[in-house]
């Protein structure tokens, strides 16, 4: 099945859209590590809506429909990555990996030198895919009632150019 996989980033009217996608990933990713509340659950699409104008947030798109999404801030030379989210039915074709390449070339591109996330170390399939992009465990916590990775990935310095990237707003992949 060929499909086109745009990623642009988001504007203030797909707030309910990457709020749908949200609320359904982290409820399988809540009941996965065996917890009840998560921040991700409890926001709401205004939420969403502030952290469109106010973060860098992503969205990824098949057939006129958001099916992804990743929010990143930056402070200084560091970076945190949150509210990554594939629509379920999307999963395992690229899109998840098309958003952390293009935020790592986003995040090159701006000089900055460390990224990192938190996932739930005990939910192999995330820890793998993170490995899988340069991630590593920096440090395990259990302050929210589970085993919460807190994962880093290190840009070298002689990573690409802001000329080589994000000049453009949207980019296209088209996928078999």
């Amino acid at each position: 099945m060929d499909y086109l996989l745009i990623i642009r980033h988001a504007v203030p009217s797909d707030a309910p859209d990457i709020h749908a996608i949200l609320q359904k990933s982290f409820r399988e990713y809540a009941e996965k590590i065996g917890v009840s509340e998560l921040d991700a659950l409890k926001e709401t699409a205004s939420d969403i809506e502030y952290a469109i104008n106010n973060n860098i947030v992503y969205v990824a798109i098949i057939d006129g429909q958001i099916i992804g999404t990743i929010r990143v801030e930056i402070s200084g030379n560091e970076a945190c990555i949150s509210r990554f989210a594939v629509n379920p039915s999307h999963r395992n074709m690229g899109v998840g990996e098309s958003l952390i390449n293009l935020v790592d070339k986003y995040l090159k591109a701006k000089g900055v030198k460390r990224v990192y996330l938190y996932t739930a170390s005990n939910n192999t399939n995330l820890v793998r895919f993170y490995y899988g992009r340069g991630f590593y465990i920096e440090s395990v916590s259990h302050e929210r009632g589970y085993p919460r990775a807190r994962m880093v990935k290190e840009y070298s310095d002689t990573d690409m150019s802001e000329q080589d990237c994000c000049k453009h707003q949207t980019n296209s992949f088209h996928c078999k």
